[in-house]
C-alpha cells in the first residue's frame, strides 16, 4: 500500500533543474527572513515606540527559534524522512509569517518571529542534506554552492522589497512579511512531486523504492554500485556513530576548538548586527528612510558578488589565508567606521562614507567568514563525530547569532555606534590571532589527512581513538 502510493512520483524523470530550483527556494527562504526585518524595524520603531531592548528581542527571536529548529531537525529527518521534515518546516514557516503579518502588537510579532525561526532552523539544517543525498555526485558541489548563493540572494531580495515598499503606506511592513510566504508555499507544493532520498529509504528498509529514485536521478550511473555505497555508509555510521563524550575526548577536542572559533567568530565579528540593523544605522548617520534602504541594497549586491567569487578562489587561495584576509579587512573597515562616526557630523556625506566602509566590511566577511566557515566545519571533524560535531557547531552558531542580534541595539543605544564598531573590530583582531594559532589549512588535503593532523596536536590521541 505504501509502495503503491509512492511509485507514481518515483517513476517520473527527476530533472536536475528541479533540484536547483528547490535548492534556490530553500536558500532564498532562509535569506529573505534574515534580511526583511532590517527594513521592518524602520517602520515599527516609531509605530510601537520600541526600546533598544525590544528591538533586540524582535531581531533575535528568529535566531532563538532557529536554535530549537536545528536541534530537533536531525530527529525529525531520521524518523520521518528528509522530505516530510521540509514539508512540515514550510507549513510552520507560513504560520509564523501569518503571525508576523497580522501582528497587532509587539508580543504577537515576537511569537510569530520565533515560530518562523523554528522553521528556518529546521529547513536550513535539512534542505542541504536533502539535496546532497538526492543529487548525483557530478552536481552535488554546485548545489552546495547554490545554497550559499541563494541565502545571500534572499537577503538582497529582502532589501530590495523593503526599499520598494518604503512608500507604500502604514501597512507596508506587513506586506514585507507577507511576501515571505510565497516561496514557502511554492516549496510545499513542489515537494509533493519530489521523492524521498535514497539514503533514507535504504535505512528505512525500502530499498526497492530507493532503487527507483536512483534510476530517476542518476540515470546512466551504476545503480547497484550506488546502492552498495549507500549501504556501506549506513553501516559505518551505525558502527562508528559518536557521542557528545567522544566529541570532548582529547583526540577530537582540537576539531571542536576549531569549530567553536569558526562558529562564534562568524557572528561575534558583527555580521548580523550589520545585516539586521544597517538601515537603522544609516538613518542614525543622516540618510533618509528611502536612502537608508537603498544603501542596504548596495551592500547586499556587494555580498552577493563576493559570495560568488569566494567559490572561485577557495581551492586556490586556501581556507586559512581567506579567513585572515577577511579579519584584516573587517577590522580596518570597522575602525575607520568608528572614527567616521566620531569625527564627522551627521548627514548624507557621512552616510555615504559609512556605506563604503560597510561594503569593505562585507568584502572581508564574504571572502573569509561567510561560506568558508561552513566549508571548514564540514571538513575538520573526524568521521566518528562528524554528525554530532556539525550539530553542535550549527547550534552554537545560531546561539551566537541570537546573542549578537539581541545585544547590538542595546550596545548601540548605551555605548554608541562608534564604540560598538571598535568592539567588533577588536573581535576581528582576536580572531586573527586565534585562526593563526589554532585553525589548520585544509586546502587540497583529504579528510583523513586533516583528521590525523588535528589528532597529532594531542600526544597519544591517534592511538586513543583507534
Amino acid at each position: 500500500m505504501q509502495h503503491s502510493a509512492t511509485a507514481p512520483e518515483q517513476r517520473r524523470r527527476i530533472s536536475i533543474s528541479y533540484l536547483y530550483f528547490f535548492g534556490a527556494l530553500g536558500g532564498i527562504l532562509f535569506g529573505y527572513d534574515l534580511g526583511v526585518i532590517s527594513g521592518v524595524l524602520l517602520f515599527i520603531n516609531p509605530l510601537w515606540h520600541l526600546s533598544s531592548f525590544a528591538q533586540g528581542v524582535v531581531g533575535g527571536s528568529v535566531a532563538f527559534g532557529a536554535i530549537f529548529g536545528a536541534l530537533f531537525a536531525g530527529r525529525i529527518t531520521d524518523r520521518w524522512g528528509r522530505r516530510p521534515a521540509i514539508v512540515v518546516a514550510s507549513v510552520v514557516f507560513v504560520i509564523g509569517v501569518l503571525g508576523c503579518t497580522f501582528a497587532p502588537g509587539f508580543g504577537v510579532l515576537v511569537v510569530g518571529r520565533f515560530i518562523t525561526g523554528v522553521a528556518v532552523g529546521c529547513s536550513s539544517a535539512t534542505v542541504p542534506t536533502y539535496l546532497s543525498e538526492l543529487a548525483p555526485t557530478r552536481v552535488r558541489g554546485r548545489l552546495s554552492t547554490l545554497n550559499q548563493l541563494m541565502i545571500v540572494s534572499g537577503i538582497l531580495i529582502a532589501y530590495i522589497i523593503d526599499w520598494a515598499l518604503s512608500g507604500a503606506g502604514a501597512a507596508n511592513w506587513r506586506i514585507m512579511f507577507a511576501i515571505a510566504a510565497i516561496p514557502a508555499v511554492v516549496l510545499f507544493v513542489g515537494l509533493m512531486f519530489m521523492p524521498e532520498t535514497p539514503r533514507w529509504l535504504v535505512k528505512a528498509g525500502r530499498e526497492a523504492e530507493a532503487r527507483e529514485v536512483l534510476t530517476q536521478t542518476h540515470r546512466n550511473d551504476d545503480i547497484d554500485a550506488e546502492l552498495g555505497s549507500i549501504r556501506e555508509v549506513i553501516r559505518i555510521d551505525s558502527e562508528q556513530r559518536g557521542t557528545l563524550r567522544d566529541l570532548i575526548a582529547p583526540w577530537a577536542r582540537p576539531a571542536l576548538v576549531v569549530a567553536l572559533i569558526l562558529a562564534v567568530g562568524q557572528q561575534f565579528a558583527g555580521t548580523n548586527a550589520v545585516n539586521l540593523y544597517a538601515p537603522t544605522m544609516f538613518k542614525q548617520l543622516g540618510l533618509a528612510t528611502s536612502g537608508s534602504l537603498l544603501a542596504s541594497i548596495i551592500m547586499g549586491a556587494v555580498k552577493l558578488v563576493f559570495t560568488a567569487w569566494v567559490f572561485l578562489v577557495v581551492d586556490r587561495w586556501g581556507r586559512k589565508p581567506l579567513l585572515l584576509i577577511g579579519n584584516v579587512l573587517m577590522a580596518l573597515s570597522l575602525i575607520l567606521l568608528g572614527a567616521c562616526v566620531l569625527g564627522l557630523d551627521k548627514g548624507t556625506g557621512t552616510g555615504i562614507i559609512a556605506l563604503l566602509l560597510l561594503c569593505l566590511y562585507w568584502v572581508g566577511y564574504e571572502l573569509g567568514w561567510g561560506a568558508v566557515v561552513w566549508v571548514m566545519m564540514a571538513e575538520i571533524f573526524p568521521l566518528r563525530v562528524r554528525g554530532i560535531g556539525m550539530g553542535v557547531g550549527s547550534t552554537v552558531l545560531w546561539a551566537a547569532t541570537f546573542a549578537i542580534t539581541f545585544l547590538f541595539p542595546v550596545m548601540s543605544d548605551h555605548l554608541g555606534l562608534a564604540a560598538s564598531s571598535f568592539i567588533f573590530a577588536g573581535v576581528s583582531v582576536v580572531l586573527y590571532v586565534l585562526v593563526t594559532k589554532f585553525v589548520p589549512e585544509t586546502k587540497g588535503r583529504s579528510l583523513e589527512q586533516i583528521e590525523m593532523d588535528l589528532r597529532g596536536r594531542v600526544p597519544g590521541a591517534t592511538q586513543e581513538a583507534a
